[in-house]
């Protein structure tokens, strides 16, 4: 759609706008995938070893409050990111009790190479907006992280034995012998 004096209703925008974003989360998703499939990870131990290279060595419960997974989650995706030698733990200097888990600079160039294309890619589509039509698109990015962030978190709070309380279906009861009597 190319934005014109003939503008759609804003009714039209919106709805276009979150087919758009759909269509977008999608696609990321699958980029994604695609990107843990050549690292030999899972998705989301791959976006975890960006959170640890983007906001620096951080502790397992630390790592879990900004994802919004549970530290045995967590605990499962370090210990793949560090079999995989993406991070490693190390004892925290001020607190014998804490681990500190860090990237392993190496891991950068490996993640970074399957990057370069795409960044190239998008550095020549920002080529067809001006500076002001950049710095809308940024802030809409930049609110739409937080919004998608906060909805992250509204959906982690209502765990699985809510979703089932909510929605009436009811737990099975484990295989195996029943008692009788």
């Amino acid at each position: 759609m190319s934005v014109s004096s003939d503008l759609p209703s804003r009714a039209e925008l919106l709805r276009e706008m979150l087919w758009a974003g759909r269509q977008m989360s999608t696609s990321t998703i699958m980029l994604h995938q695609a990107v843990a499939d050549r690292l030999g990870l899972h998705p989301t131990d791959h976006k975890c070893a960006d959170l640890l290279h983007i906001n620096g060595p951080m502790t397992a419960g630390e790592l879990a409050d900004l994802t919004g997974l549970t530290t045995g989650a967590i605990t499962g995706v370090i210990d793949r990111l560090e079999a995989a030698d993406f991070v490693r733990r190390e004892d925290d200097p001020d607190d014998r009790r804490r681990v500190i888990v860090r990237v392993v600079p190496k891991s950068l160039h490996r993640v970074g190479r399957l990057f370069q294309s795409l960044a190239a890619a998008m550095v020549e589509l920002c080529g067809h907006y001006t500076d002001r039509e950049l710095a809308t698109i940024l802030d809409f990015m930049t609110r739409s992280r937080e919004v998608a962030r906060q909805e992250t978190m509204k959906l982690r709070q209502t765990g699985p034995s809510r979703k089932r309380e909510a929605s009436g279906v009811r737990r099975r009861r484990p295989a195996g012998p029943r008692r009788v009597g």
